[in-house]
């Protein structure tokens, strides 16, 4: 069945009159957290995989707008379970089911917030994908949301789950390299040229109007599916919003200064002409109240890993300097720590977590946050946007605004498709 839009919100009102105000704690001892997965290719098959380990998770549902993704991958899991799931082309179907508890959102950027939003209106729990938010002023009304609702709410930070930046973390917090002044984030992934081709009809195993879901009508073209709509800014944040937010994520948790008041980009498409818009190659530095730094380094050609990192984080302390969670003094010898930590798969760590908070109605589960997933990507957006206008952004954070800069303001938000509109709550 497709829903009409009308259709979805009689559906998810009801739900959210009745179901959404039951306590998590009336999930009983053995009872399973019923979970779908809200697109399945590439992060979604990571979801997958991360639920089947969680002890009180079950994957009942599958939807994706790709018919054959979706059956590619409901095969893969009756193959693994012994069971067949759920089937869904339209999200709106999955969010009106009532024996979905919670969803994992693994679509595309522009789709984030607003099936996240529809998720937590329809009286569901959600996890979804970084970054949080295609744009900083939908990350907005999805904090607002998750408030509102009052339901769980994880972003897929996962690195907040692994023992070895908990560590680092904890660590930097002690004074081990004195007063941090710098954090830089970087990716040295090798990225080839997006060839230039020609628009063309959908292939009919694709939803292509839903695949666009809140991002005005555009004709189809075979770069966008199913990775490299990345590097288009109607559809994705370029490679500071594909991996270094994990890292952003860990910067803004180290520094602990909330979001900068000056970011200023540089970078380019370097050593080919073609069809993407988003740098290969990007410096960004954002400067924080106090004076501290975050620098945010995409090299997408050819680079050497510095310390033997390729996507990563640095610190750099009045007292010494940190590199993939290992301290180093003034004179580059490495701080010895007596603590040791357990190597995890971070995903399957971080889910479990998601799932243990519902199924416990126990908010200190949640160790990424909606506010968390939105400064993470504040740090992204703020710097692609100092990039696109070509001039330094003065931001106040306060008012959540760029100063003086009607331009680079604009680019806060973005025009959504009527129906698919993403709802001011903030």
């Amino acid at each position: 069945m497709t829903m009409t839009r009308r259709g979805f919100l009689a559906a998810t009102g009801a739900v959210a009159a009745g179901a959404a105000i039951l306590p998590a704690s009336a999930q009983g001892a053995n009872e399973k957290i019923r979970v779908a997965t809200i697109g399945v290719q590439n992060r979604g098959r990571a979801h997958i995989a991360g639920l089947l380990g969680a002890e009180h998770a079950e994957v009942v549902a599958l939807c994706d707008v790709d018919a054959q993704v979706l059956e590619r991958e409901a095969a893969a899991f009756e193959q693994t379970t012994g069971k067949r799931p759920k089937l869904y082309r339209d999200i709106r179907d999955v969010l009106a089911d009532p024996d979905i508890d919670a969803i994992t959102v693994a679509l595309p950027n522009h789709w984030h917030v607003l099936a996240a939003i529809w998720g937590l209106e329809a009286g569901k729990h959600v996890y979804v994908e970084k970054p949080m938010c295609h744009t900083y002023w939908e990350g907005l009304q999805l904090v607002a949301a998750q408030k509102k609702y009052g339901k769980f709410l994880m972003h897929g930070t996962q690195r907040r789950s692994e023992p070895l930046w908990q560590r680092m973390v904890a660590r930097a917090h002690s004074g081990v390299i004195g007063d941090i002044y710098l954090a830089r984030c970087v990716c040295f992934n090798r990225r080839d040229a997006i060839p230039i081709q020609a628009d063309e009809e959908p292939p009919e195993w694709l939803d292509w109007s839903l695949w666009q879901g809140p991002s005005p009508e555009q004709a189809f073209n075979p770069n966008y599916v199913h990775y490299n709509w990345h590097w288009f800014w109607r559809y994705g944040n370029g490679e500071v919003g594909n991996n270094l937010v994990h890292f952003t994520d860990i910067a803004n948790w180290t520094l602990n200064r909330g979001l900068p008041v000056k970011v200023h980009s540089e970078g380019g498409r370097f050593g080919y002409e073609d069809a993407a818009e988003t740098p290969n190659t990007q410096v960004s530095t954002a400067t924080f109240a106090d004076g501290t730094m975050l620098v945010n380094e995409v090299r997408g050609r050819f680079s050497p890993a510095e310390h033997n990192t390729r996507v990563g984080m640095f610190l750099y302390g009045s007292e010494g300097w940190m590199a993939e969670g290992k301290f180093f003094d003034t004179k580059g010898k490495e701080i010895p720590d007596e603590t040791g930590f357990e190597r995890v798969n971070a995903t399957h760590v971080h889910l479990n977590s998601f799932i243990e908070a519902i199924h416990g109605n126990d908010p200190s589960r949640i160790v990424a946050t909606a506010q968390h997933g939105l400064e993470a990507a504040a740090l992204c957006h703020l710097g692609d946007i100092s990039y696109r206008t070509g001039r330094t952004v003065h931001f106040d954070a306060e008012n959540h605004q760029i100063k003086s800069d009607s331009e680079a303001n604009a680019l806060l938000t973005k025009e959504y498709r009527q129906g698919f509109a993403v709802p001011k709550l903030a």
